[in-house]
């Protein structure tokens, strides 16, 4: 079996850069390391999850509860799994995924009383490891990007066009429950928390990358 690191993060935080450049880094260091983006937007496995996110399902995350929500996720997941990378990470690949189950962690926990927000990780964790059998992550490294900061990044990115942003980026407050799920996760799970700014500015993009290759080491 190969290793499965995920780089996790909030709407803006920097996921899909930094998951792009560890791959580089890892393939520079002679390893054999191969990348997956989830959710897989251009799979019919992402179906549910377009509407959700669409606001086609409710304009609100709150409209979906926390486990259909997860559900929708889990499926393209394992259809991901099973179409696009179980070979490679069955022949000893290091899997490096922006994004993954420990999404549905920060997302859709912060739906739920928190005195419930262990039940539901016990739940999540044996769905889909135990029984949809995807691979469990062998290191979670969490980008902690300020939702304050993380918006201004998104409004970059979309050139302040809000039309662009799902419901999720687009409910700050929420943004902020599911900054404090994440950190709840950290604590609880051992993912590897990583500070992305400082004085209300994002650190560079090499400041950043170094930190997650130095975490990263450890684990392969």
């Amino acid at each position: 079996m190969g290793k499965m690191i995920v780089i996790e993060g909030l709407d803006g935080s920097g996921k899909g850069t930094q998951a792009a450049l560890l791959l580089s880094r890892l393939k520079e260091s002679g390893k054999d390391a191969f990348e997956i983006d989830l959710p897989n937007y251009g799979d019919d496995s992402s179906a549910l999850v377009k509407m959700y996110l669409g606001g086609e399902l409710g304009t609100h995350p709150d409209d979906v509860n926390a486990f259909a929500a997860s559900t929708f996720f889990a499926v393209d997941r394992y259809a991901s799994f099973k179409k696009f990378w179980s070979s490679e990470y069955n022949s000893g690949k290091i899997i490096v995924a922006n994004r993954y189950t420990t999404s549905n962690a920060c997302h859709q926990m912060t739906k739920l009383p928190q005195k419930d927000w262990d039940y539901y990780l016990d739940w999540l964790f044996d769905f889909e490891y135990c029984k949809l059998e995807i691979p469990k992550p062998d290191c979670v490294v969490f980008l902690d990007m300020p939702v304050e900061v993380s918006q201004k990044l998104l409004e970059k990115r979309y050139r302040n066009d809000e039309s662009k942003k799902d419901i999720h980026e687009l409910d700050v407050e929420y943004l902020e429950h599911c900054r404090f799920a994440a950190k709840y996760a950290c604590e609880k799970l051992g993912w590897k928390r990583i500070v992305c700014a400082e004085n209300g500015e994002p650190k560079s993009t090499k400041e950043i990358s170094d930190l997650v290759f130095e975490v990263v080491k450890e684990y392969i």
